[in-house]
């Protein structure tokens, strides 16, 4: 393929295959907590990590790390020791973030702030080759610790009174779940960019929450749905001249979009369907046996009966009878004439 003959692009491509399977398996547990948006406020203290790096001309990646880590960790004892609300810590967190870059960045040469924007909307065909390799140790890190917490971090996640009460350390493992989205916002941020990053982490996780009947399932399809949109929407980016980071983000909404959509039409399809057998069930003036004028067919273990052009299959159970439809027009028509009953 013409896009593998170039090393930049591979890369990239190898640089979005890591963070679209790191960033959905932290999303997941963000979203059972309905802090969605926490990705977002991270991101913003990241940015000031950034215009650290850049105002003393350090690895930006490595200070905007640091930075994620601390407002992690800081929001989370926050949360868990003082009087403020989850939600006036994220609005802290968001506007501190901003601010801290912002002022920081005024302070820095102009020629040293240029390449702000690959950070803040994504520009993974910079990738160089020792951001892969501190991609791919952030992303071990990350898949290692949720492989191996991911039963306490879900019960912490679903509920902290219940995971408090059975004796988890609720604190502790609401620290390591906020240092896991630091370390994917910063693995993020040359893929998506830092005002992107929280849609890479929700959306798939949504996508999965629609269709999964566990969990686990949740997990692994998000995590499948995650590598999809990254790795198609970085080759999508570099046919048609696009920046990459909308374009993830463009393909995982449209994604989402078809999936709750199909969801809906088979829900509301079920819903008629049983609201239909309902009916038919209640429509009965007899019951239907030997000589009530409908014609048999049999079926397997059990004879139904052709009742205008429907199969109905006579149960019996404690409340009384009860009848299963089976089909339309599954048994012939009777003559004219000669049929029973109606």
């Amino acid at each position: 393929m013409e896009i593998l003959q170039y090393g930049f692009m591979q890369r990239a491509l190898l640089a979005s295959l890591m963070v679209g399977l790191a960033a959905p398996a932290v999303g997941v547990f963000l979203v059972q907590r309905r802090l969605s948006l926490l990705g977002d406020g991270l991101g913003h203290v990241a940015l000031t990590g950034v215009a650290i790096g850049v105002l003393t001309s350090t690895v930006p990646v490595g200070t905007a790390l640091v930075a994620a880590v601390l407002g992690a960790v800081l929001i989370e004892l926050i949360r868990a020791r003082g009087r403020t609300s989850g939600d006036v810590a994220l609005a802290v967190l968001f506007y501190g973030g901003i601010a801290g870059g912002v002022v920081l960045l005024s302070l820095a040469p102009r020629g040293q702030a240029t390449n702000l924007d690959a950070y803040l909307f994504g520009a993974i065909t910079t990738t160089s080759t020792s951001d892969v390799v501190v991609f791919g140790v952030i992303t071990l890190v990350v898949l290692a610790v949720v492989w191996f917490l991911g039963q306490r971090l879900y019960a912490v996640s679903d509920d902290e009174e219940y995971a408090r009460a059975v004796g988890l350390p609720v604190l502790a493992l609401n620290v390591v779940l906020a240092v896991l989205v630091a370390s994917t916002v910063v693995l993020s941020m040359r893929v998506v960019g830092l005002l992107l990053i929280s849609a890479l982490m929700i959306v798939p996780s949504a996508v999965a929450q629609a269709v999964a009947r566990s969990f686990r399932q949740t997990v692994y399809l998000a995590c499948g749905v995650g590598l999809v949109v990254s790795v198609s929407g970085t080759a999508a980016s570099y046919y048609t001249g696009t920046p990459s980071g909308g374009t993830i983000v463009l393909l995982a909404i449209a994604v989402f979009l078809v999936v709750t959509t199909v969801v809906a039409i088979r829900e509301a399809t079920a819903r008629r369907r049983h609201q239909r057998r309902a009916d038919v069930h209640a429509a009965h003036p007899h019951e239907h046996g030997p000589g009530c004028g409908h014609p048999p067919v049999p079926h397997g273990d059990h004879v139904d009966y052709d009742h205008d052009g429907h199969l109905h299959a006579p149960h019996r159970t404690g409340g009384g009878v009860h009848y299963d439809e089976h089909g339309e027009h599954a048994a012939p028509r009777p003559a004219a004439g000669k049929a029973g009953r109606p």
